[in-house]
């Protein structure tokens, strides 16, 4: 993306001498750093929808509180092995390669095809907490 702003910047600012040469980078670099800082983010939580209906979001996806089964979290060595060769194809990611740790959530819906799921958190002890 960067690169990107930073070409159609060089291409506005071809030709054009003086305070116009810099102004292509002044505007749209920061409107680039914004716009992928904006669609990098993805909330992870445990709402409440209604009396003692709790549900874990993450990003699109929700999933019942009562269906989660044992919860770990995962950093290191070990989150390499999960998200590769230890990955279940069925298992839901939602992965940040920028967020360190992720919690791997294990799914007890004998109905949901999905084993369990892998999220990126940047606070995995209090969403841990949460889903207590």
């Amino acid at each position: 993306m960067l690169l990107m702003v930073g070409l159609l910047a060089a291409e506005l600012h071809m030709g054009h001498p003086g305070v116009r040469s810099w102004l292509p980078y002044v505007l749209l670099m920061p409107l680039g750093v914004v716009l992928l800082v904006w669609l990098g983010r993805v909330r992870v939580a445990v709402d409440a929808d209604g009396p003692g209906a709790r549900e874990l979001r993450a990003g699109p996806a929700h999933l019942p509180v009562s269906q989660i089964g044992r919860v770990d979290v995962v950093t290191g060595e070990a989150k390499r092995e999960a998200l590769g060769p230890q990955l279940d194809p069925e298992a839901f990611v939602l992965h940040r390669p920028w967020v360190g740790p992720v919690v791997r959530i294990e799914v007890i819906d004998p109905d949901d095809p999905t084993p369990y799921w892998v999220v990126s958190t940047r606070r995995p002890e209090e969403l841990l907490a949460a889903l207590r």
